[in-house]
């Protein structure tokens, strides 16, 4: 069976051979296996670990698209980046993680106002052809399940104006947000039209969309189910319209909102982080006949570098979870470098061992 076809199957809730198998890494992860001979230098993660899938991200999303990116203060440690957005983001030198917002240059509706025009319109230039074209072409070649990626409404947003400012734009000002959100799922939809008139469809749609935090999501269910889940609906009656299933990333503890997620149309819900307070086990129970699940995984077990403690997480969780067919493997998060290398292959080893279906 091959990844196209496992997930599939997977995705329907249909019969396979054993779990999926995907991942997500911090970029300097590859860095570190490469230097330790453990990775061939161009050599993807895809082909090297056998994922039954590959995502690419080919659009630019930033509002000024001719803008390039100014460094706006340094030290040995991190820089601080003024971004086409006007956003001011610290990132670390050392290692890789997620930039620390700074600022923001649009911060209210007004401001919006005088840029929500560059978005209009979903410009080619937004689109990396190329790349979406020879990813399409070695994931087909490969059998693997191929998704056009990207960031979904909420993720474009909060880029451009902040957390702090857009959720105060969510209690305050709703009518403000709605339309951010209805701007970029438009653009979205657009540039995804094009670039699918193009080059072809892929076998599925990959959006981020980060809406929680540690036991709390970001947001109520109602100011969810008013105010993002229609530009979410949208997005994703777009995609079954053209017969491709939809996959949401999303980080932090959003349990709360996965009843409207749900019926926005997502086919399958990744990450599942658990030191966030998302529990595999729990969201299996309740929607794990709904939709297909991904991850869940405790990422810190990996951290340990310890197997006792990667066995028993496997146990605890993969047995239950491939249940009704619906389960692809992947951590809760992402696989940070100091995760060994022998540690990660013993991690998806034993995770396809549990999770194969008849053994015998």
């Amino acid at each position: 069976m091959t990844g196209k076809e496992r997930i599939s199957r997977i995705l329907k809730h249909q019969p396979v051979d054993r779990v999926g198998l995907y991942e997500h890494f911090w970029n300097d992860t590859y860095a570190e296996y490469a230097a330790k001979g453990k990775i061939k230098d161009g050599e993807s993660y895809d082909d090297h670990f056998g994922f039954d899938m590959s995502l690419l991200w080919p659009f630019h999303m930033a509002i000024d698209l001719e803008f390039k990116d100014e460094i706006v203060s340094e030290t040995e440690e991190t820089v601080l980046i003024k971004d086409g957005n006007g956003a001011y983001l610290r990132r670390h030198k050392i290692h890789d993680s997620t930039p620390e917002h700074v600022d923001y240059t649009i911060k209210t509706r007004e401001d919006w106002d005088k840029v929500k025009h560059m978005l209009l319109n979903p410009d080619e230039r937004r689109i990396n052809f190329e790349s979406y074209r020879n990813a399409k072409a070695a994931a087909d070649k490969a059998g693997r399940f191929f998704c056009y990626a990207g960031v979904n409404v909420f993720e474009c947003m909060h880029y451009v104006v902040g957390h702090e400012n857009l959720l105060m734009g969510m209690a305050l000002d709703p009518e403000w947000v709605i339309d951010m959100a209805e701007t970029y799922a438009n653009l979205i939809v657009g540039l995804i039209k094009k670039l699918f008139e193009k080059e072809g469809r892929p076998d599925g749609i990959f959006l981020y969309e980060d809406m929680g935090f540690k036991e709390r999501p970001f947001m109520s269910p109602d100011m969810y189910r008013d105010i993002l889940l229609p530009s979410h609906k949208y997005i994703c009656d777009f995609a079954h319209s053209i017969d491709l299933p939809v996959f949401i990333h999303c980080c932090g503890f959003v349990e709360p909102l996965l009843p409207y997620m749900v019926e926005s149309g997502m086919d399958c819900l990744q990450a599942i982080e658990v030191k966030a307070g998302m529990d595999l086990l729990r969201i299996h129970e309740m929607y794990g006949d709904k939709i297909a699940l991904m991850g869940g995984i405790d990422v810190r077990a990996l951290y340990s570098n310890d197997r006792a403690i990667i066995d028993a997480e496997l146990e605890k969780k993969i047995p239950t979870v491939m249940q009704g067919y619906g389960y692809i493997a992947h951590s809760d998060h992402s696989i940070p470098k100091t995760v060994e290398y022998e540690t990660y292959r013993y991690f998806i080893d034993k995770a396809l061992q549990l999770g194969t279906y008849n053994k015998g």
